[in-house]
């Protein structure tokens, strides 16, 4: 993205939400959409496992991600997943109810990954949410279907005590 104030070309700034203009050194935050996402740069070299339109760049709650804008899927490092969760679940505050058992056929699914092209892995999650995510051990890139993330943010996490009142 070239910089609104300048025309020079903006960078992402590691641990922020907004680009960076080494030139007139403006700040650019571009709105979040109804996911949560700001989109960062319109395209990337990865595709959409899903729609096979190019993921866009975005940001999560200071997480590196990428973004389809069409089927609103989210490919996420590994090593930022848990974060993303445990952040947006202080932010939301009360877990919601529930949610039903995914379909099983959604384990039939077959995606590749968009960076080295090979079967995603898909599994439930084991965590809360009942949902069925794909991953991609050897990239170390989680793909999660739209509402997928939220799912997992508003269910009940058994594995953190819940206060009480007695």
């Amino acid at each position: 993205m070239n910089c609104p104030n300048c025309g020079a070309p903006m960078r992402f700034e590691g641990g922020l939400e907004s680009l960076s203009c080494d030139y007139c050194r403006s700040l650019y935050f571009p709105e979040k959409n109804e996911d949560g996402v700001r989109i960062l740069a319109e395209s990337s070299e990865l595709e959409c496992p899903v729609c096979a339109v190019p993921l866009s760049e975005a940001v999560m709650d200071r997480h590196r991600i990428y973004y389809c804008g069409r089927c609103r899927g989210s490919l996420i490092p590994m090593t930022s997943f848990a974060l993303v969760i445990e952040e947006l679940r202080a932010k939301q505050g009360e877990a919601a109810a529930i949610p039903h058992p995914p379909d099983p056929k959604g384990l039939r699914r077959r995606i590749l990954c968009p960076r080295c092209r090979r079967p995603m892995d898909t599994h439930y999650y084991a965590g809360p949410g009942n949902i069925i995510i794909d991953d991609c051990s050897s990239c170390g890139l989680d793909w999660l279907d739209a509402g997928e993330l939220i799912g997992i943010v508003r269910a009940p996490d058994h594995s953190i005590p819940q206060e009480r009142d007695y």
